[in-house]
């Protein structure tokens, strides 16, 4: 057992602090991670051609629950893959595979967001759109510092005046006051505005949805955003009040994004695979999502096998 394992085991109440999730979430996920594993190991092993035993061959150094916390730890710490190996007492590139393969896994037992959730079923996801008309959803955007491109076109490309770096830009649609998370875009090019961005994802929800934004969403008709100041005039107390009151109901998507952001892989600068930012994001809003209870995961799992 690893050190982190047992140090999990002997401190549940420390478990949050240190991957994210409460103890009992962590024991649900692990529960739900296991049977998901087996089920997509027994569909490998029913296409083998055998030439030793069931049975035989190498065993893995880590169990399930290891390799799952590990790529936890990495999403909540964002240590080097050497260190996470020398923690739990395997290789840089064995420590590497586990977080990119149950990366994979969490991508398919967590979704991202209640979009995401139900778009396998066309009735369900139109129903779904249909019932979010009825709120008034709040929407805004962040940047992300990522690498340096190597190419020359991706570095224009990437490079926001903004942040004086090359970012990636998400975007994030939660219910009010932050009950859930909606939507989520993941990995855009940092200087995209918010406002386009918006806009060229908007088909996604009914034509009648209406949103709430900050400024940087100002000629966007679906959008209700604050009063902007006039120029060289100021704002009458009474439209401070309403910019008041409307900022504390639209601040609920900052808190929201702010618990992504407490997996410090959503924080620094992202250093993976440039390819590997939407999946990781995307993942961490459905750990997110389960932390928060919105989502439930599921009694029993199937994996159809592909043709």
């Amino acid at each position: 057992m690893s050190e982190i394992l047992n140090y999990i085991e002997e401190n549940p109440k420390e478990t949050q602090r240190l991957i994210g999730l409460e103890y009992e979430q962590l024991q649900q996920l692990i529960e739900n991670g296991e049977r998901l594993h087996h089920e997509k190991q027994a569909i490998v092993e029913a296409k083998k051609v055998r030439l030793i035993a069931r049975g035989g061959g190498r065993k893995p150094k880590l169990s399930v629950k290891e390799q799952i916390i590990l790529t936890l730890v990495y999403l909540r710490h964002m240590t080097t893959f050497q260190l996470l190996g020398i923690q739990f007492g395997v290789s840089e590139s064995t420590a590497n595979d586990t977080f990119k393969y149950w990366l994979s896994n969490l991508r398919e037992l967590l979704p991202s967001s209640l979009l995401e959730q139900v778009k396998k079923n066309a009735s369900d996801y139109e129903i779904v759109k249909e019932v979010l008309s009825e709120y008034e959803l709040i929407v805004d955007s962040y940047e992300q510092v990522r690498e340096r491109p190597g190419d020359n076109e991706e570095q224009e490309k990437y490079y926001s005046a903004k942040k004086t770096n090359h970012t990636f830009k998400s975007q994030m649609i939660i219910l009010p006051e932050g009950k859930d998370i909606v939507d989520v875009v993941a990995g855009e090019p940092g200087p995209k505005s918010d406002i386009t961005l918006f806009r060229e994802y908007r088909d996604k929800f009914d034509p009648k949805q209406r949103f709430k934004g900050d400024k940087a969403y100002i000629g966007e008709d679906l959008i209700t955003t604050p009063i902007k100041k006039p120029k060289n005039r100021q704002l009458t107390p009474e439209q401070k009040a309403q910019n008041k009151a409307f900022s504390a109901k639209r601040i609920f998507v900052e808190h929201r994004i702010r618990s992504v952001k407490i997996f410090r892989v959503v924080q620094e600068r992202f250093r993976l695979n440039p390819h590997k930012y939407e999946p990781v994001i995307l993942a961490i809003c459905g750990l997110v999502r389960f932390r928060i209870g919105t989502l439930i995961l599921p009694t029993q799992i199937s994996v159809i096998p592909p043709n």
